[in-house]
Parts: C-alpha cells; sequence; structure tokens
C-alpha cells in the first residue's frame, strides 16, 4: 500500500516497526516520533498542517491505543482523512491511483448505483 502511495506522489511519513517495514519493503519513508517518544512528534505534524491523510491500525499496547485517541482527534480537527484498516487503505490508494489514471468522475450515492441496475 505504501509503494502505492509512494507511486502517486505521496511522502511517507511512519512511526517506529510500521517505519522499519516500509523501509524494508523499499519505500522511500521519513521517521517520525510516537506521541510517547518526545517532541518533534506525529501530532506535532498533524497540528503544523505536514500531513494530509493518516493510516493508522494501532495493535495491543496501552501506549498505541493512547496515541490513537489523540492522533484521531487531531485528524478530526485538521479534517484530515483518517483510515483505521488496511483495507481501508488499499481502497483509498487505489481511488486515487483511479483519479490520477482517468480524473475526476461523478459521485454516485449507493442508492443512485442500485436505481440503476435492471433487472434481466
Amino acid at each position: 500500500i505504501a509503494k502505492q502511495f509512494e507511486a502517486d506522489g505521496f511522502k511517507i511519513v511512519a512511526t517506529g516497526r510500521t517505519y522499519e517495514a516500509i523501509v524494508a519493503a523499499g519505500v522511500k519513508a521519513t521517521k517520525v516520533n510516537k506521541l510517547q517518544e518526545g517532541r518533534p512528534n506525529i501530532k506535532d505534524m498533524i497540528t503544523n498542517g505536514e500531513i494530509n491523510l493518516i493510516i493508522n491500525s494501532p495493535r495491543g499496547s496501552k501506549d498505541s491505543r493512547e496515541d490513537d485517541s489523540y492522533l484521531r482527534k487531531a485528524a478530526i480537527k485538521k479534517k484530515i482523512p483518517y483510515m483505521t484498516t488496511m483495507a481501508a487503505a488499499r481502497a483509498t490508494a487505489t481511488g486515487i491511483k483511479d483519479i490520477k489514471k482517468h480524473g475526476n468522475s461523478e459521485v454516485k450515492s449507493l442508492q443512485e448505483l442500485h436505481a440503476e441496475i435492471i433487472d434481466k
């Protein structure tokens, strides 16, 4: 997923093990501190308008869940798209790639799409 975002011109910023995994996969990334690791950290980058999209799927530790709450609130405040699953991140990356390839198209609600279905 990080490779697809990078190919579409995104600069990747990541924390901890996520950073290590992304770099090991050959994607250029910048490492940033988690909240409990000191400053500057990812929340500072969000607050300063340096982040345009967030993929955060915290696992396990209490610190991860606590960071998640602060990051989610900061994202909402700054109106930054925020995904919490890899499926959502993949769908977002695919959608961005499609728009870059084919241009912006008309957005339809599910109700509009269902209305277009013709029973055979």
